[in-house]
C-alpha cells in the first residue's frame, strides 16, 4: 500500500495493513517525524519520489481488470496452496479476456512457424510442414541479421506491413491499402495510446476531450487520465442490446464544448465488455456524425472475429468509410486497431497489433513515426506471429485443414459458450443479461436490494458484491463500475473464455450465490 507522509509535521506511528512476499496480510509500523519516515526501524529522509511529488495524472489512473478485485484473487491463490482452508479449492480468473489462460489452446500452424523462428535449425527438422519452413524462411529473411533477436525499423518491418495491407484489402473487398499507413505496435493498446498521446493538446476549455462508451475498456479512461485529457462519456442503450444512439452522441458533444474541445470520437466494435455488435447502418451514422463535428475517429476492431449472433456482421469501419463515398472518404481521418490477442488467435502474450491511419496529416504523420521511435520497435516475435495471422496456409498448402478445422472449432465453441452464458444467467431472478452477440464477455446487469447497498460502507456497491462473491466461491469477476455504468444501475464483466464445463460450473456457482445474495439483504 502506499504511504503518504502527514501534512503537519510532527511525530507520529502509523500502521499499515499491507501483503507481505508470502501473499499473506500483515502490519507495518511506520514513524513519522518531520521530513523523516522509519518503516519498521529503518529510516528514509527526504525522499524525493513521495505521493505528494509524484506525477498526479497517474494517481487518477485506474484499471478495473487488474484491480483490487484481482489482487485479492491472486492472495487467495497463494493461501490456498499454503494449505488455507476455503471453501472451494481454485480461483476462477474470469475477470480478463486471456484466451490460453483459460484453457483455449493455441493454433498449431501459428506456433510451429514461431518455433521454426525462434530456433531455425528447427528447419531441418522433418517433423515441421513445408508451408511453416516456408514462411519462418520468409520472415527470417526480412529480419536483422536472420534472427528475431534483432531491433526491427520503429514502424514495424517492412515486408510485415505488406503483407498486412493485402490482407486489410482482402477483407474490405479490394479497397486499397498503403503498407506506409501500418503502424506495428506492441498489442492494440499500445497503438491507442499513441495516437492519443498524438490528438491530446491544449489547456483550460481548449484541452481534447476525447469521446468514450459507458460502459467501456478502462484502457480509455486510464489513458486519457494520464494524459489529462477530458474524458466524455456517452452512454450505450442497455435496453437495446447496449446499441448506439446518434442522439446520445450529439448530447454527449453539446455537453462537453462547454468545458473542453472535443477532438476524437472512440468506437469498440464488437463490444468490449457488452459484446454487442454495431450494424452497418450505424456505422454510417457514425462516421456522418464524425465529419459534421470534425472528429478524429479511433475504430478498436480487436474482436473482428469474434461474432456470434444470428443477423450479426462485422463491418470495418474503413471499408463502410470508402463505401461512403469520396465526401468522407477523403475527408474523415480514422485510425483503426486489430490485435493477436483476441479472436481465435488468443496470444495475448506476444503483444502483437497493428495500426491504420487513413487521412493523416503528412506532417503528423512524420511527428507520429518520431513517436514510435522513441520506442525502438514493437516485440519482433509478435509481429511474426502477425504476419502468419494476416497470411495463414492456402487450400493447396498442408498445413490448410488443420488450420481451418482449428479456426473453425474456436469460434464455435466460444458462440455456443456465449449463447449458454446469456441462457443460464437470464433465469436467475435479479439479473438481466443482454445476448452476447460478439466478442468474449458478458456485461450483465444485477439487482442489489438497498440492505446490500447500506451494507457496502461506503464501497462501491457491485464492488462489494464481487469481493463477496470471490471470498465465498472463488470466481473472480470484475464489477461493473471499473467499466462505467448509468447511476443507480450495477452490472459485473465476465469472460466467456473457460471450457465449457468449467463455464457450467461457474454460471452454477453465480446463480447460487446471487440468490442467496438476494436472501441475505432482502
Amino acid at each position: 500500500q502506499q504511504v503518504a507522509l502527514m501534512e503537519q509535521r510532527q511525530y507520529s506511528v502509523s500502521l499499515v495493513t499491507a501483503v507481505n512476499k508470502a501473499g499473506l496480510m500483515e502490519q507495518r509500523q511506520y514513524r513519522i517525524h518531520g521530513d523523516t519516515m522509519t518503516e519498521n526501524g529503518c529510516e528514509y529522509r527526504d525522499r524525493v519520489l513521495t505521493m505528494d511529488t509524484m506525477n498526479p495524472n497517474v494517481k487518477r489512473v485506474e484499471y478495473a481488470v487488474r484491480g483490487p478485485i484481482v489482487q485479492r484473487a491472486v492472495q487467495i491463490e497463494r493461501e490456498l496452496k499454503m494449505g488455507i482452508k476455503k471453501p472451494f479449492t481454485e480461483v476462477i480468473k474470469a475477470n480478463i479476456g486471456d484466451c490460453h489462460a483459460m484453457g483455449q489452446k493455441p493454433i498449431t500452424f501459428f506456433r510451429q512457424v514461431l518455433a521454426l523462428c525462434s530456433y531455425p535449425d528447427l528447419l531441418e527438422d522433418s517433423k515441421f510442414p513445408e508451408d511453416a519452413k516456408s514462411r519462418a524462411r520468409r520472415i527470417l529473411q526480412a529480419c536483422g541479421g536472420g534472427s528475431l533477436g534483432a531491433y526491427s525499423t520503429s514502424q514495424g518491418i517492412e515486408m510485415i506491413r505488406q503483407d498486412i495491407a493485402r490482407y486489410i484489402e482482402q477483407r474490405d473487398g479490394g479497397i486499397t491499402c498503403d503498407p506506409d499507413n501500418i503502424y506495428l505496435s506492441t498489442g492494440a493498446s499500445d497503438a491507442i495510446v499513441t495516437m492519443l498521446k498524438l490528438l491530446v493538446s491544449g489547456e483550460g476549455m481548449s484541452r481534447t476531450g476525447v469521446m468514450i462508451s459507458i460502459p467501456q475498456y478502462p484502457l480509455y479512461s486510464a489513458a486519457l487520465a494520464d494524459l489529462g485529457a477530458v474524458q466524455i462519456s456517452y452512454y450505450l442503450d442497455e435496453d437495446n442490446c447496449w446499441s448506439l444512439d446518434i442522439s446520445e452522441l450529439r448530447h454527449a458533444l453539446q455537453e462537453a464544448k462547454k468545458h473542453c474541445s472535443p477532438r476524437a470520437l472512440c468506437i469498440i466494435n464488437p463490444g468490449n465488455p457488452t459484446g454487442q455488435v454495431q450494424s452497418r447502418q450505424c456505422i454510417e451514422d457514425v462516421i456522418r456524425f464524425a465529419a459534421a463535428e470534425k472528429l478524429f475517429l479511433m475504430a478498436d476492431e480487436v474482436y473482428q472475429d469474434n461474432v456470434y449472433a444470428d443477423g450479426c456482421k462485422f463491418h470495418s469501419f474503413k471499408k463502410v468509410l470508402f463505401e461512403m463515398g469520396l465526401e468522407y472518404s477523403e475527408k474523415v481521418e480514422l485510425a483503426s486497431f486489430h490485435s493477436t490477442s483476441k479472436c481465435y488467435m488468443g496470444e495475448c502474450g506476444f503483444r502483437g497489433g497493428y495500426m491504420e491511419v487513413v487521412n493523416l496529416d503528412p506532417e503528423v504523420k512524420v511527428q507520429l513515426t518520431k513517436l514510435v521511435s522513441v520506442r525502438l520497435c514493437p516485440p519482433v516475435p509478435g509481429q511474426a506471429l502477425l504476419d502468419v495471422v494476416v497470411n495463414p496456409p492456402q487450400p493447396d498448402e498442408p498445413s490448410y485443414d488443420t488450420f481451418i478445422k482449428e479456426r473453425t472449432d474456436t469460434l464455435a465453441t466460444l458462440a455456443e459458450k456465449a449463447s449458454m452464458t446469456q441462457e443460464i444467467l437470464n433465469q436467475v431472478p435479479g439479473i438481466k443479461c443482454n445476448p452476447v452477440q460478439g466478442a468474449m464477455y458478458t456485461f450483465p446487469r444485477i439487482h442489489l436490494p438497498p440492505k446490500a447497498i447500506l451494507e457496502a460502507k461506503g464501497q462501491v456497491p457491485d464492488m462489494f458484491y464481487c469481493m463477496k462473491l470471490l471470498e465465498e466461491t472463488g470466481i473472480c469477476l470484475v464489477p461493473g463500475s471499473g467499466f462505467g455504468q448509468r447511476d443507480g444501475t450495477y452490472h459485473f464483466r465476465m469472460t466467456i473464455l473457460p471450457p465449457k464445463e468449467k463455464l457450467k460450473i461457474v454460471l452454477a456457482k453465480i446463480k447460487e450465490f446471487h440468490q442467496h445474495f438476494m436472501e441475505q439483504y432482502s
